[in-house]
């Protein structure tokens, strides 16, 4: 699909600037990446607050490497990239505030999608072009539980 259509309902960011005005002093709003973040230009406070979140999982949780944010202009939406070990190949993650129904750009390669709810749940998604098979079920089932039972002895 060559069109990207936002289809979500205008975001009303006002709840990011009443938090701002109440928490002056948030350490969020002083962070050297929520800042880069803002400074990219998007409109949408909810989307960059998302990618923010995911940008403090992916880092401090999971410990990825050589974590960017970039502006992805046809969707108007800040995306990062980063690799989950040292050497591994670069991946995308688009965050989006659970609320957000948008299509998605094929940039060619697979992104993960990040669902991120109002209670800070993050749900990770990895997003290909066409159909993805799945792995086939482990086989061995019986002998995963005889050792588990041997283990609890």
């Amino acid at each position: 699909m060559n069109e990207v259509t936002d289809m979500a309902e205008p975001t009303d960011t006002s709840h990011v600037e009443d938090v701002k005005e109440i928490l002056p002093n948030n350490w969020i709003f002083q962070h050297p990446m929520y800042l880069q973040m803002q400074n990219l230009g998007i409109e949408d406070g909810a989307q960059v607050h998302a990618a923010f979140l995911v940008y403090l999982d992916v880092t401090e949780m999971r410990d990825w490497k050589d974590v960017t944010c970039l502006k992805c202009p046809e969707l108007q939406v800040v995306l990062l990239e980063g690799r989950e070990a040292e050497g591994a190949p670069m991946q995308s993650v688009l965050a989006l505030p659970v609320h957000h129904v948008m299509t998605v750009l094929d940039r060619g390669f697979p992104m993960l999608l990040c669902a991120v709810a109002s209670d800070s749940t993050l749900v990770y998604q990895r997003m290909t072009d066409g159909l993805v098979t799945p792995d086939p079920p482990d086989q061995d089932q019986g002998r995963r539980q005889q050792r588990k039972r041997r283990q609890h002895r």
